[in-house]
């Protein structure tokens, strides 16, 4: 099924479960749950339990959410989005937990180093996304840094999925060229 029919027969349910359809929402969940599942899996593969837990957890989150939902933006954009954050805190509570049993070094100082690199890596990346048009950073943007589908950069940038597709690979030329350039 494309990425559009999923949107529309998603939307449809989902607004039919809005105006007061148990049926439909009923069939939302239904098919929301195998579209999550499989959005999930793809991002933590090799955690089944995990993509489980989350689901539900999207579920509960998105039917609690309901009302936040724009009609004129598209529903597997705000899907996603809901569904990032709550594996966003799966990841950050995992971490936490793990990191909870690693013993403490003496030399505090690798913690410094460490967040100080990825503070500048994190300036570094943006001034060289900063040097690239727009139709070339959007797509890097949303599809290689948020982990967005090319059919969800597509819909958020108002371009077509083939100019995504464009736009990463020259720009990722560019960079690759301006990289090469400046260590030469």
């Amino acid at each position: 099924m494309r990425t559009s029919d999923v949107e529309a027969a998603l939307r449809g349910l989902f607004m039919q479960g809005l105006e007061g359809d148990g049926v439909a929402y009923h069939a939302f969940l239904q098919q929301l749950s195998a579209h999550l599942r499989a959005f999930l899996g793809k991002r933590l593969f090799g955690w089944p339990d995990e993509v489980e837990d989350l689901v539900q957890e999207c579920l509960i989150a998105m039917h609690n959410q309901r009302h936040t939902y724009q009609p004129d933006q598209p529903l597997t954009a705000w899907v996603h989005a809901i569904a990032r954050y709550k594996m966003i805190d799966l990841l950050r509570s995992k971490s936490v937990r793990e990191a909870l049993h690693d013993p403490l070094d003496d030399d505090l100082e690798v913690f410094a180093d460490s967040a100080t690199d990825a503070s500048d890596a994190r300036r570094d990346l943006g001034g060289l996304l900063d040097t690239l048009p727009e139709r070339q950073r959007l797509p890097i943007v949303h599809v290689k840094i948020e982990g967005l589908s090319v059919a969800e950069a597509a819909s958020l940038t108002g371009m077509s999925e083939s100019a995504v597709k464009v736009g990463i690979h020259r720009g990722l030329k560019a960079l690759a060229a301006r990289l090469k350039g400046s260590t030469a």
